[in-house]
This record gives structure tokens, C-alpha cells and sequence, in this order.
């Protein structure tokens, strides 16, 4: 069986490096990379940040197993098919019921996953041979076909697929066995292999998928092999996820895991310290100082790959002069942000990549991709300047809001504040954290919203992830940008297989992105968890997008 893939131009890019014949190097660079993470803390510099945070590497190994635990989730997911598997509510759930080619583990390295075995022959082939008697939530058995097909639904637009960018330079994925898949590139790409170990190379049985038709992803089970299957699904309060006994691998520490959606910020910081949910990550940033001090429970902070900015979805209006979008950046208050809107739990940045998405890069690499770049402090009169000269003074933007917590509330609110004090007329749109969620996967919910606060985690730790957001035609430019000599230099970052190289590529993206502000930078901020006594086991790294997590979750004592 054989599927010739479309080129397509969705889903943010960005790839780690390169298995088969370089495994070795690969996994000795990621290493350094989640030690580095886990070892030295979010990155400090002059305008702001924390100094007591420590970011931990995982949590303590569960002691035993047990009945049920239940997690706190700000939204819930509007559908589970993994072709749409974008946000942070469909990630989370998603990774403990589907499973990929390959894993990112705990420690943001990459693993053999459904594939037991990734090999490249050639620089434009890699072939992917199974594990056998992997056993799928229906009862049937893994095979080549899964694979093709479950591959293949991402490229098709008719499934709105988010990953269908990371197939772009993909000419064909063959049956070469019954246990064996090979993909054929039309030029080497270095990125395509490590995105098989995020929800781009999510398998699912062929059988279960066709059945539910249209309904896939939101009624019926998923078809997939994790170590948990989908429950019941209470729509609008919570999904419960069941224990898949004939799992492969090791089985879950719990028999079942109870995700309730919990969209006030509030209700959950009381959920977590009544004990009504157990943990969750992406706890209120209002709430760590309570959470830390409650005696409830533990707070931890993991590396999260992630940046806070402002993204301008529209261009058409007085967003498309840089010189207003440079005028907010230059009146924006970042560092009373991170201290109010971030807790104190993050640091202000100029930088669209964090730190540690360069770590494995040369010190004069990273000079490069880090000096110069536009400043964080506030310059109300310069900014006041630009704005009347692009003739932008009194000129109405619409900023998206919502309740999710006040990383997202106070970012929307630092921007009206800034606009105000520079002659803009900022306009808030509050919307559900639902609808919020749609921003990132539906077009018509972004008309008339000219920015919305943006949370960014890297799928894979390289730069080149959220750097090739800003291509033509890429998933996540939403704006509609396009620069060929950009687009240019992306097509030359992802074709170097040695990282070093590559990275020197990326540090003049860095700075063409960074000068352009399509986003604009506003902080780092890394992954917080909070566990209650019961239990532990979760790790604290981003990793749980796409890592198994609450498979490790068992009982604390």
C-alpha cells in the first residue's frame, strides 16, 4: 500500500535533528540540552525574571498503583482525533491514548516508540520497522497498513490536519512489509524524523478510524494503542480515561485517570487544594504562591520550552506598518507582566526561542542569535513617535481575552495599557476558554482580532520549531506573511542535518523574524505542575504533550 502525499503548507515546523545512522550524536546533543534545562533554571538577565526558581528534571517514582486520579484541565478538547492534536487540552489527554513512530521522553530526548527500529539508508529515505503484537484499543493487531493510513490522513485537508506541514517534503509512505513502513522524501530533510514522535506520527487502526467516519475524534473510542483507552466522555466536564490492560509496554500505575474541565482559574486552584483534582500543569500563575504555601500538596517547575507573546493575526489594518507593532513593543511593561501576570515564574525575553532550544549550539552561534536584538524596555516616547508617524494615532486593534488564567487576562491587558499610553485605541474581546482554543485551529474565530496573548512550547528542542512559524503559508502565520528570502533560508535550515550548522542558519531567522515582530516577545516561561499527596510520578518537563505522563502516575506512599 502506498500513499502520495500533497505539498501542503499547515502546521508549524521545526525538527531536532537526525536518528538512523546519527542516533549517537543526536541523543548525546538532546541530552545536554534537558540537563542544561533542568540544571540552570529559566535563563536571568537585567529586566526582570525569578531568583528562587529551580526547575526540577521529573518528579519522585510512584510507590504503587491505584483506583483513579483526577486532573484539572482549563478547557476542553474540541475534538481527540490526533490530526488536530494542537493545543494544550488535546495534548495532554491525547498523549496517554495514542501513541507515535516515536516518543519524546521526560527528559526531552527522543525514543523508539511504535517503531522499534528508524534507520536511514539514504538521505531521502527512512524506513520504519515495527514493533510486532502491538495491539490497538479495538482488539486488532498494528500493521504496515495502520501506519500508511493513519500517516496519510494528516495531509488531507479535508481533516483540517495541523501536522500536514511536517509532510511537506514527503513523496510517498510505502508498505515494505508487514512490519515495515518507508517514507521517500524529494529532498533530505532532517525535521521529518523527529516530528514522528509528536502527535504528527500518531498511529491509529484503519479499521477503528474509517468506522467512525465524520464522529472520529469526538463520540466512540480512538483506535489507538497507549496505555490508556477513552471512556466516557461527559461532554462539557470531563473525560475519563480507562486502563488498556493488553497494553505493549509497561502498564499504567492507575486503573483510571479523570480529567475534569475546570475553565474558572479559581475552581481549579480549589479543586487542587480540596483534593477534588488530584494535580494538573498549567496551573494559574495567581495560584503558586497559595499552591506552594497550602501544605497540600508540591509545586513543581519543569523546562517548558515555551515563550509568551502577542501574535498579530492581522496585517490588513494598522498592524501591517512595523512601525506600530514596533511602537507596542517598545511601551509594552514586560517585567511588571512577569511579575503579575507570570507570578514571578518567568523571565522577560527579546527573543521569540528560549535559551534552551539553543543549547546545543556553538557560544558564537548563540551570540549571534541573541545580540541586537530589539529591546525589552519601555521607550514611551520613541514608541509615541512611531505610532503618530505612521499616521496609527487613534486607530482602533482588537486584543482577544479570556478566563483561562491571568497569564492570558494580564497580557491582554498590559497591551491595551500599552496602545493607550501611545495613542491607540485598544480594544478588548473577551472569549470562552473554548473559543480561545479555537484561535489556533479555526479562521473565522480569529475575524476581527488583530492580536491574542500566544503561549508557544516547542514540540522538538530546536529553534527552527518556532521559527518556521513565520514561513509562507505555514500553519500558524496567521497574519499571512510572506518574505522569500526567509522562506529561503528555512528551506536551507531544514535540509542540514548537523545541528551546528543548521543552528547558524537559524540564528539569521532569529534576527529576520525578530526585526519583522510578527510576534511580538514578551517572556519565558516554564511548565508548572502541582501534585497533591496522593500521588506522584508525572514529569515536569513539556514532554507530557507527547510522553505517556499519567501512565507514571501512581500512588505517593
Amino acid at each position: 500500500m502506498t500513499t502520495s502525499l500533497p505539498r501542503t503548507g499547515r502546521r508549524p515546523g521545526g525538527r531536532r535533528g537526525r536518528l538512523g545512522s546519527v542516533a549517537a550524536a543526536a541523543t548525546a546533543t538532546l541530552t545536554s540540552v534537558s540537563l542544561l534545562a533542568a540544571c540552570s533554571g529559566p535563563p536571568k538577565n537585567d529586566d526582570g525574571g525569578v531568583t528562587d526558581l529551580k526547575l526540577s528534571a521529573t518528579t519522585p517514582e510512584a510507590r504503587g498503583e491505584i483506583d483513579f486520579f483526577t486532573w484539572a484541565v482549563y478547557a476542553e478538547p474540541p475534538t481527540l482525533d490526533y490530526t488536530m492534536a494542537f493545543d494544550y487540552p488535546q495534548n495532554t489527554v491525547l498523549s496517554n491514548v495514542c501513541e507515535s513512530l516515536m516518543r519524546w521522553t521526560p527528559g526531552l530526548t527522543t525514543e523508539p516508540g511504535l517503531a522499534q527500529k528508524a534507520s536511514n539508508p539514504d538521505p531521502t529515505t527512512w524506513v520504519y520497522d515495527l514493533r510486532p503484537g502491538v495491539r490497538f484499543h479495538d482488539g486488532k493487531e498494528m500493521t504496515a497498513d495502520d501506519v500508511v493510513f493513519s500517516l496519510g490522513r494528516q495531509t488531507d485537508p479535508d481533516n483540517a490536519a495541523a501536522w500536514a506541514q511536517v509532510f511537506q517534503n514527503v513523496a510517498s509512505i510505502t508498505k515494505s512489509g508487514p512490519l515495515q513502513v518507508t517514507v521517500k522524501l524529494n529532498k533530505p530533510d532532517s525535521q521529518f524524523p523527529q516530528y514522528m514522535a509528536t502527535a504528527a506520527g500518531v498511529v491509529a487502526s484503519k479499521a477503528a478510524v474509517e468506522a467512525a467516519g465524520k464522529d472520529y475524534g469526538t463520540t466512540g473510542g480512538l483506535g489507538c494503542s497507549g496505555p490508556f483507552k477513552l471512556g466516557t466522555w461527559n461532554k462539557g466536564q470531563s473525560i475519563e480515561l480507562e486502563r488498556f490492560d493488553q497494553y505493549w509496554g509497561t502498564k499504567a500505575k492507575s486503573k483510571k485517570a479523570v480529567f475534569r474541565v475546570l475553565t474558572d482559574p479559581s475552581a481549579r486552584t480549589n479543586a487542587l487544594l480540596s483534593g477534588e483534582a488530584d494535580g494538573g500543569y498549567l496551573i494559574p500563575t495567581e495560584s503558586y504562591a497559595r499552591l506552594r504555601s497550602s501544605g497540600a500538596g508540591t509545586l513543581y517547575f519543569g523546562e517548558g520550552l515555551s515563550t509568551v507573546n502577542v501574535n498579530v493575526t492581522n496585517m490588513q489594518g494598522p498592524l501591517g506598518d512595523i512601525r506600530v507593532r514596533r511602537a507596542l513593543s517598545l511601551a509594552l511593561d514586560r517585567s511588571g507582566f512577569v511579575k503579575a501576570g507570570l507570578g514571578g515564574a518567568g523571565t522577560v525575553t527579546n527573543s521569540l526561542t528560549t535559551r534552551a532550544a539553543w543549547a546545543a549550539a556553538p557560544e558564537s552561534t548563540l551570540k549571534t542569535a541573541f545580540d541586537s536584538l530589539p529591546p525589552t524596555g519601555q521607550d514611551i516616547d520613541k514608541a509615541k513617535a512611531l505610532v503618530a508617524e505612521a499616521g496609527a494615532t487613534g486607530k482602533t486593534l482588537t486584543v482577544a481575552t479570556s478566563s483561562i488564567g491571568q497569564d492570558v487576562s494580564l497580557l491582554a491587558t498590559a497591551v491595551q495599557s500599552a496602545g493607550t499610553r501611545i495613542g491607540l485605541d485598544i480594544q478588548l474581546k473577551t472569549i470562552a476558554p473554548n473559543a480561545f482554543t479555537a484561535l489556533f485551529t479555526d479562521p473565522q474565530a480569529r475575524e476581527g482580532i488583530d492580536m491574542f496573548p500566544l503561549t508557544y512550547y516547542d514540540s522538538i528542542t530546536d529553534p527552527l520549531d518556532l521559527l518556521q512559524n513565520f514561513k509562507t503559508g505555514a500553519y500558524m502565520n496567521f497574519a499571512g506573511h510572506s518574505d522569500p528570502e526567509y522562506d529561503k533560508l528555512v528551506d536551507q535550515a531544514s535540509a542540514v542535518y548537523p545541528t551546528e550548522q543548521r543552528m547558524e542558519i537559524e540564528a539569521k531567522l532569529q534576527h529576520r523574524a525578530s526585526e519583522q515582530l510578527l510576534w511580538i516577545p514578551v517572556a519565558e516561561w516554564p511548565t508548572a505542575l502541582f501534585l497533591n499527596k496522593r500521588i506522584t510520578g508525572a514529569p515536569t518537563t513539556i514532554s507530557y504533550m507527547y510522553y505517556p505522563w499519567a501512565a507514571d502516575v501512581g500512588a505517593a506512599q
